[in-house]
């Protein structure tokens, strides 16, 4: 059995003065969309719970090393360990992870994006 909420021309809201649940007790969930998705909360929280969330297809920020001159643009390609860096405008991007945060130095990736 499937259900399928589509509306091609037009926006499509689910509304209940309390709440909306979606649950697929034995399948998968998926949502799709051709621009953005928004999940908001006004009054709360967004709550992934999960034994694994992942995130595809984040960029990696690049950084001017300060200690051996590397240009502005150098990327880290021989790095396996990243920590998840996040702009003020609410992107995300990846970073080397060092023995401190590494944001900082990369974030020159926020001006570009």
């Amino acid at each position: 059995m499937l259900l399928r909420l589509e509306s091609p021309t037009r926006t499509l809201t689910l509304e209940a003065p309390r709440g909306v649940e979606v649950n697929a007790g034995v399948g998968d969930f998926t949502a799709s969309c051709r621009k953005d998705l928004l999940l908001q909360s006004s009054e709360g929280e967004i709550f992934l719970d999960a034994n694994t969330i992942r995130l595809g297809n984040i960029p990696l920020g690049s950084a001017v090393d300060p200690l051996e001159g590397a240009p502005a643009g150098t990327t880290y390609t021989k790095q396996t360990v990243y920590e998840l860096c996040a702009c003020a405008n609410g992107k995300l991007y990846l970073s080397p992870a060092e023995k401190g945060s590494t944001c900082q130095t990369t974030s020159n990736f926020c001006l570009w994006s």
